[in-house]
């Protein structure tokens, strides 16, 4: 467990896949910039049963409040810039509930999630990218201490249609 203030980051256990299976169809928890194509069911269950969504490569963490309520997740994957291994950061992304958003919630667990990245592997950088339009994550970005480097032009299909990504950087000891 990561604990923060408000909430905390745990491991996703087997108890929870019923509800993370839900999330991926629930029009209250996919904000409109997280809809783009159709889930096949129980890709929740395949994707814990092969790895309990925590490896060096990718991991996925619940974010939960101090009233232990799943209020959504977190995940990361890595992201190479050269073919050596000192050459990968991490790049990380959120999912709240409707009901948890503009709460401060979001902010607090990527915060968090860069803390245990840094603390965890021997990484210089954390990433984050979001749509150009979606003005409360940059916020939220920009208060869990990421700052913005620049637009990635047309880098994401959904509904669609190309969008543009804004792209936002923590580098250790920041």
């Amino acid at each position: 467990m990561i604990q923060g203030k408000n909430v905390y980051l745990r491991i996703v256990t087997r108890s929870d896949l019923a509800l993370m299976e839900a999330w991926e169809h629930d029009r209250h928890f996919l904000s409109e910039f997280d809809i783009f194509d159709l889930v096949p069911a129980e890709t929740i269950e395949r994707g814990f049963a092969g790895h309990s969504f925590l490896t060096t490569q990718y991991g996925r963490l619940l974010v939960v409040t101090q009233r232990d309520e799943v209020a959504g997740f977190v995940s990361y994957h890595h992201q190479r810039y050269g073919p050596n291994e000192a050459s990968t950061a991490y790049n990380i992304g959120i999912g709240l509930h409707a009901d948890y958003r503009g709460k401060g919630y979001g902010s607090e667990a990527q915060k968090l999630l860069a803390a245990y990245l840094f603390d965890t592997y021997p990484i210089m950088r954390v990433e984050a990218s979001t749509d150009r339009e979606n003005l409360p994550e940059q916020k939220a970005l920009e208060k869990a201490g990421f700052t913005r480097d620049g637009i990635l032009r047309g880098a994401q299909w959904r509904g669609g249609q190309w969008h543009d990504l804004v792209l936002y950087s923590k580098l250790r000891g920041e």
